[in-house]
C-alpha cells in the first residue's frame, strides 16, 4: 500500500511539477517508499553499532586487566617456588655469612627474567629481618615493615600462595612468601602498576581505535542526517510549491492534465476532480471515463486529437461540458500541447472552469437586449456612439428624426457619415443652450421646417464616447408662448393689485385712526365705569348710616320701650317707615355688592361646604315671604353634598336666585330648588311656575339694573341686580349659570358649581370640617 500511495504521489508531482519520468521508474519508487523508514533506521543502527563496540572494548578491556594480573600471580608463584628449591643450594655453596653474599645467592637463585618484569625478592633470616634483597635501601627491615602488617604470608608463607595486598607505603601489589629450610623466608613481591604497564598501553590503543571509529561513523550519521535534512526540506519545498500550485488552480477554477498518448490514458490534477466534485478512484483516467460524464452532443477534442494522423504535433483548445457529482453540467474549456521531455510523447495543458464566463455571457447578451429594448421603448431619439465616433446604438427615433436609411443605423457607421446624409435643409433655426469644453456637454435646440421643436443634449462617455439624446420639445414650446402670454395678464394684475393694496393700506391707516379713537373711548368708558362704582360705592355707604338709624328709631317706636304711639295709624306709619327702610337698605346693599364685584374687590374664603346645610339656611330666610303669598316651597338636595367655595357667597346666590323663583310665582304657585352630583360639578336648579320670561328679555337678563317686563308690569320691586350678583358669584367660583323660560308656564334656572373649586383662585381660610 504505501509503495502505491508513494507511486500516485510522484505521479501526481510528476504530471504538476514535469517529473513524470517517475512513473516509469518502480526501482526509484521504491527506494523513495523505503527511505522514511531508513532514515529512521540509521540513528538507531549507528548508536546500536557504538555501543555494541563500546561495550565489546569495555568488556575487552576488562578481561585483560583480569588476565594480566592472573598471570603475573601464576608467574610470580612459580618463580617463588623455583626460587625456594635453588636458594639453600646456592647459600651452602657460597657458604655466605655478609649482606652481600647472600643478595648474591639470592640473585643467583633468581630466574634472570625477574628484573624485566619489575618483581623483587626479599630475604629474611629466622626472626624475620631481611638480610638480602633485589632492590637497594630493604635490608635491615624486618619483612612485616616492607609488606604490611596487616597480611598473613609471614605467618602461613607457603599455605596462603600469592595474595594481593597493600604495601606498607600503600602501593597496590602481589606478593607470596615461602619457607626456607634454614628457617628463613623468601618473600616475591611485583606491584599491579608493573602488571598493567603492558595491559595500559593495549587499553590506550583499543580506546583510540573506538574514539576514531566513533568519531567517523559519527561524522558519517551527521553527514547522513544532514543529507536527509536538506532531502526533508527539498521535500517540504517540492510539496509546498505542489501546494501553492494546487491552491492556486483551486482558487482559480482551473487544474492541469497530463495525457500520455503511447499509453492512452490521462491524468488529472486534483483540482479537476474537485471542480466537478468528484473523489479520485485511480491515477489516470481512460477516454472511456470522460466520455461517460461529457454532456451529450458536445465534441470531446481528444477524440478531435486520436483522430488525426499525427497526433504527437496536436495541440487541443475547445470548450465541451461535464457532469458534476451533484448532476449539473460544468463548462470546461481545455488548452494544451505537446511535451516531448519524456521516453514517450506527453499531451500536458490546463482546464479551467467556464461556467461563470458562460452564465455571465449569457446574462450580457440578455442584458443588451433589454438595453436595446429600454433605448427603443424610450420617447426620446437616443444614439451612442464610441471614441471613434462610429454608431454603437441607436433607437428608431433617431432614425425617423434624421430622416436616415436602415443603413446607416447599423453599428460601426461613422458620425460623420451621418451628418453627412442628414438633409440639413429640413433645420429651419438652432440655437446653443450650453456647452462645456472640460466634460464634453453640449446642449441645443433646433426647430424643423415641419413647426417641431427639438433638445438635443450631448454627453461625453467615460471611454472618450459621446451619447446624443434628443427630446420633442413641441409641446413645451407652444406652452411657455402660452406662458408668455399669461405673464403679460400676470403683470397687468399686478398692477391692478398693487393699485388696490394702495387702496387698501389708505383705509387701513383710516381703520387704524377709528381704532384708536375707540380705544380712547373705551377708556373713558371703563373709566366713566370706574368712577360710577366707586360712587355708588361710596354713596351706598353714606345711605347706610342714616337707614340703620331709621330703621332702629322706627322698631323701637314700634316696640314702645318708651310708651304708646297714641294712634293706632301711627304704628302703621312706624311699620311702613322700617319696611321701606329694610328695602331700601337692601337695595344699597345689592348696589354696593355689585359695585365690588365689578371692581374686582371680592374675595371669597375657600372652604369645604355642606351644601345641604346652605340650602336649608336660605330656604328658612324665604319661608314667611312664600307662606305670606300661599306658595309652596319645594326643596330636595338629593342627598350629603359637599363642594369648596365661600359659604356666604353661596348663601346669597341661592337666596337671590330662590327668592326670584318665589316673587315672580304667581298666589298659590311653586317654587323649588334640587341639587344633584354630576361628575365633577354640583347641579342646582331653581324652578318656578311663574309668568316666565319671553325671548327678548332672556337676552338682557343678568344685566346689572335691568329689570323684565314682567317686573315692570305687575308692580314687583327690585333693583334689578339679585340675577347679576348670582351670576357674577357663580362665575367667580369658576361655575355657570343657564336660564330657561317660556312666557305663562315659568322658569328654570341650572348652576352648575365645580366641587373642588380647581378652576378658580380662591384665597381663604383652612377648610371647614
Amino acid at each position: 500500500m504505501a509503495r502505491i500511495n508513494a507511486a500516485s504521489a510522484y505521479a501526481r508531482l510528476g504530471t504538476i511539477g514535469g517529473l513524470a519520468k517517475a512513473v516509469a521508474q518502480p526501482a526509484y519508487i521504491r527506494k523513495v517508499a523505503a527511505e522514511p523508514l531508513l532514515r529512521k533506521l540509521v540513528p538507531f543502527l549507528i548508536v546500536a553499532f557504538l555501543g555494541v563496540a563500546w561495550t565489546g572494548a569495555i568488556i575487552q578491556l576488562g578481561n585483560g586487566r583480569t588476565e594480566a594480573i592472573m598471570a603475573a600471580r601464576v608467574d610470580l608463584d612459580l618463580i617463588s617456588s623455583l626460587s625456594a628449591m635453588d636458594l639453600p643450594i646456592e647459600l651452602d655453596r657460597s657458604k655466605a655469612k655478609t649482606a652481600a653474599e647472600f643478595s648474591a645467592a639470592l640473585a643467583a637463585a633468581l630466574p634472570a627474567s625477574t628484573a624485566d618484569h619489575q618483581r623483587y625478592a626479599l630475604l629474611a633470616d629466622e626472626r624475620g629481618r631481611i638480610i638480602a634483597s633485589t632492590v637497594p635501601g630493604e635490608t635491615g627491615r624486618t619483612l612485616d615493615s616492607v609488606l604490611g602488617g596487616n597480611q598473613p604470608l609471614t605467618m602461613m608463607a607457603d599455605r596462603a600462595g600469592v595474595m594481593r595486598i597493600s604495601l606498607a607505603n600503600g602501593e597496590d601489589a602481589i606478593a607470596t612468601v615461602r619457607n626456607l629450610p634454614n628457617g628463613g623466608q623468601l618473600a616475591m613481591v611485583q606491584t599491579v602498576s608493573s602488571i598493567l604497564a603492558g595491559w595500559r598501553n593495549r587499553a590506550i590503543s583499543l580506546l583510540l581505535l573506538a574514539a576514531a571509529s566513533t568519531i567517523v561513523i559519527a561524522a558519517l550519521g551527521i553527514a547522513f542526517f544532514q543529507q536527509s535534512a536538506r532531502a526533508n526540506e527539498a521535500d517540504q519545498i517540492c510539496a509546498e510549491v505542489r501546494h501553492r500550485i494546487d491552491t492556486v488552480l483551486s482558487s482559480g477554477r482551473s487544474g492541469l492534465w497530463d495525457w500520455d498518448i503511447a499509453r492512452g490514458r490521462i491524468f488529472w490534477s486534483d483540482s479537476l476532480y474537485e471542480l466537478l466534485g468528484r473523489q479520485r478512484s485511480d491515477d489516470f483516467l481512460s477516454f472511456a471515463d470522460i466520455a461517460l460524464l461529457l454532456y451529450p452532443g458536445d465534441a470531446n477534442p481528444f477524440n478531435a486529437a486520436m483522430a488525426m494522423e499525427n497526433p504527437a504535433a496536436c495541440q487541443i483548445d475547445g470548450e465541451f461540458r461535464l457532469r458534476h457529482a451533484d448532476l449539473h453540467w460544468v463548462w470546461i474549456r481545455v488548452r494544451g500541447r505537446i511535451a516531448n521531455d519524456g521516453p514517450t510523447p506527453h499531451l500536458v495543458g490546463i482546464a479551467v472552469d467556464i461556467t461563470e464566463e458562460k452564465a455571465q455571457a449569457e446574462q450580457r447578451a440578455t442584458a443588451d437586449r433589454r438595453v436595446g429594448d429600454a433605448i427603443e421603448t424610450i420617447s426620446e431619439a437616443f444614439a451612442l456612439f464610441d471614441a471613434r465616433s462610429t454608431l454603437v446604438v441607436g433607437n428608431s427615433k433617431y432614425q425617423r428624426l434624421l430622416a436616415l436609411p436602415p443603413e446607416l443605423m447599423r453599428p460601426g457607421t461613422p458620425l460623420g457619415l451621418i451628418i453627412d446624409k442628414t438633409n440639413a435643409s429640413q433645420i429651419l433655426h438652432e440655437e446653443t443652450l450650453s456647452e462645456c469644453e472640460t466634460t464634453g456637454s453640449r446642449s441645443y435646440e433646433m426647430q424643423l421646417t415641419d413647426g417641431r421643436w427639438f433638445q438635443v443634449n450631448e454627453r461625453a462617455t467615460n471611454d472618450g464616447g459621446h451619447v446624443s439624446v434628443s427630446s420633442d420639445i413641441t409641446a413645451h414650446k407652444a406652452y411657455e408662448q402660452s406662458l408668455a402670454a399669461s405673464n403679460m395678464i400676470l403683470e397687468q394684475t399686478v398692477t391692478d393689485l398693487e393699485a388696490s393694496r394702495a387702496a387698501l393700506q389708505r383705509q387701513a391707516i383710516k381703520l387704524s385712526e377709528l381704532a384708536e379713537s375707540h380705544l380712547e373711548k373705551k377708556a373713558e368708558a371703563e373709566s366713566a365705569n370706574r368712577a360710577k362704582a366707586e360712587f355708588l360705592a361710596n354713596m351706598s355707604h353714606e345711605l347706610r348710616t342714616p337707614l340703620n338709624h331709621i330703621i332702629g328709631f322706627a322698631e323701637m317706636m314700634e316696640s314702645g320701650i318708651y310708651g304708646p304711639l297714641g294712634n293706632d295709624r301711627y304704628g302703621e306709619y312706624v311699620r311702613d317707615i322700617g319696611e321701606s327702610g329694610r328695602y331700601l337698605l337692601g337695595v344699597i346693599s345689592d348696589i354696593l355688592d355689585m359695585s365690588s364685584l365689578e371692581a374686582g374687590r371680592v374675595k371669597l374664603e375657600r372652604r369645604q361646604i355642606a351644601l345641604a346645610d346652605v340650602v336649608q339656611e336660605a330656604a328658612a330666610s324665604l319661608e314667611a315671604t312664600a307662606a305670606a303669598r300661599q306658595i309652596t316651597l319645594d326643596i330636595d338636595t338629593a342627598g350629603p353634598l359637599h363642594v369648596i367655595g365661600d359659604r356666604k357667597a353661596f348663601r346669597q346666590i341661592i337666596v337671590g336666585l330662590l327668592g326670584n323663583a318665589v316673587k315672580f310665582t304667581t298666589e298659590g304657585g311653586k317654587a323649588g330648588l334640587r341639587a344633584k352630583r354630576a361628575g365633577d360639578t354640583v347641579q342646582l336648579f331653581f324652578v318656578d311656575n311663574g309668568s316666565g320670561i319671553s325671548e327678548g328679555d332672556l337676552a338682557r337678563i343678568g344685566r346689572p339694573f335691568e329689570q323684565n317686563g314682567a317686573v315692570i308690569e305687575n308692580g314687583f320691586k327690585g333693583s334689578g341686580l339679585g340675577f347679576a350678583i348670582a351670576r357674577s358669584l357663580v362665575e367667580l367660583h369658576g361655575g355657570t349659570i343657564r336660564v330657561r323660560s317660556r312666557v305663562g308656564i315659568g322658569t328654570i334656572v341650572m348652576v352648575s358649581l365645580p366641587v373642588d373649586g380647581a378652576r378658580v383662585l380662591l384665597s381663604g381660610t383652612p377648610q371647614e370640617r
